[in-house]
């Protein structure tokens, strides 16, 4: 039987169909919204159906800060062009927060209790009735500080809603023709810096340098975690072998030495979500 018809395939597509049918209709229900709008997978999905269920009545809001890396940035700069989204930027002020420099676990909570005071704000302003964000149904059982900012700001969140998978986001920003569909996962810079390390602008601007250089070698998926004077690089295993290649290591150590790295080094482990979570005994945060 051809797999176009079989039951199992076709309940999957008919699922994902009725997925994406309750997203459109809890972006419809809605007088209007404000996306929190990073660039990123989820974010940029949610947006393009924003777009297309409420036109200007989706305002896509960026927060440009230290911690957002320029490459998403510009990500995000490509995307508003191509959807044609109601876009602004802000500037965020996490930074200017000793808790949030501190870098405690719960650091993110931090950072968006900040975004969200201005998005509410920004929301009573315009008369806008919803602030939106890109968490999923993946998102759940991680742990993550800054969805508790999110809940005490009523930010709704509506691709967990609907029930979509990161998964099934990629199958649809495909099918969208979204660049971002094949994105690799990301977060902000002060994710790189581990948990009680300070969190400055000169770290944020060196991961930053670094992690664009081995982008620019052709290393897609990759991390530089930040340890002081050390560099822990984190990639697919599947790319270490080119990464020790004479003259790409030669590159790699030269411009990671004059960003102000005396050591660099790389994580046999390879690259894996959250790995500055591994020191930290967590029980999953639901919601």
């Amino acid at each position: 039987m051809n797999d176009a018809v079989r039951p199992d395939v076709a309940g999957r597509e008919g699922s994902l169909a009725r997925k994406e049918r309750a997203l459109r209709d809890i972006l419809a229900g809605l007088d209007g919204v404000i996306v929190a709008f990073s660039g990123g997978v989820d974010s940029a999905y949610l947006a393009c159906v924003a777009r297309s269920e409420l036109g200007d009545r989706a305002l896509c809001i960026t927060a440009d800060s230290p911690s957002y890396p320029r490459r998403h940035r510009d990500m995000a700069l490509r995307l508003v062009r191509q959807l044609g989204l109601r876009h602004e930027f802000i500037q965020t002020r996490e930074m200017e927060r000793p808790e949030y420099r501190a870098n405690p676990a719960d650091r993110c909570y931090f950072c968006k209790e900040e975004l969200y005071t201005q998005l509410s704000r920004i929301a009573r302003e315009r008369g806008i009735a919803a602030i939106v964000d890109g968490n999923n149904a993946d998102d759940r059982g991680d742990y993550r500080p800054g969805r508790e900012a999110a809940r005490r700001f009523g930010v709704r969140s509506p691709l967990d809603e609907a029930d979509l998978t990161k998964g099934e986001i990629r199958q649809l920003s495909r099918a969208a023709g979204l660049p971002t569909w094949d994105e690799p996962a990301s977060a902000c810079l002060s994710s790189r810096i581990p948990y009680a390390s300070e969190v400055t602008g000169e770290k944020l601007q060196a991961i930053d340098a670094a992690e664009n250089l081995l982008r620019d070698l052709g290393f897609r998926v990759c991390r530089v975690r930040h340890h002081g004077d050390t560099a822990r690089i984190e990639m697919d295993p599947d790319q270490m072998r080119r990464a020790l290649d004479d003259d790409v290591r030669a590159t790699i150590l030269r411009e990671l030495h004059a960003l102000g790295f005396r050591y660099v080094t790389l994580d046999l482990q390879g690259y894996r979500t959250g790995s500055l979570n591994e020191v930290l005994t967590l029980t999953p945060v639901n919601g």
